[in-house]
């Protein structure tokens, strides 16, 4: 799978970058249902800053954004996901709680699809790095000729 494929399935939530647990599911190719069945067996490899279940507000917020849609095989899977509501929300796993499904779901596909998005996440992070760099090198010229361009403003209108 490419990975920008999988980048388009990271989101951000309150800052914490985060993958669903039916993008996850789909991507392991199981249900959602037994993804989390897996999951809760081995709850104790998934503390908080690994996983956690998704807030209404922040599902509402997350379902309503125009980047975010579901293939039509999540929907059958997770019966109208946007209909997701209390006990039914959605898990998400940061970079770490994606690195540990890896001994929690032991098939050979899991193991490669891992790779894979830890791969994307890397990715992701490194393009983030590279924006905040490109960032400060245009806030650096900005500052540098603006000063030049206030000279030749103030000699032009004299």
């Amino acid at each position: 799978m490419q990975i920008v494929s999988i980048q388009n399935k990271i989101h951000e939530i309150n800052g914490i970058k985060v993958m669903l647990d039916c993008d996850l599911a789909e991507l392991y190719e199981v249900e959602t249902r037994v993804l989390n069945q897996a999951i809760k067996r081995n709850i104790e490899s998934f503390p908080e800053d690994f996983m956690f279940r998704l807030t209404k507000e922040e599902w509402e917020e997350l379902s309503s954004s125009s980047a975010f849609s579901f293939s039509s095989s999540q929907t059958v899977m997770m019966d109208l996901p946007k209909n997701r509501t209390g006990k039914y929300l959605p898990y998400v796993f940061t970079e770490h709680g994606v690195t540990m499904l890896a001994s929690v779901l032991r098939s050979p596909k899991a193991r490669k699809m891992n790779i894979a998005i830890v791969r994307a996440f890397v990715a992701l992070r490194r393009t983030l790095l590279n924006i905040k760099n490109f960032q400060i090198q245009i806030k650096d010229l900005e500052t540098k000729y603006d000063s030049q361009f206030e000279d030749i403003f103030e000699a032009i209108q004299f």
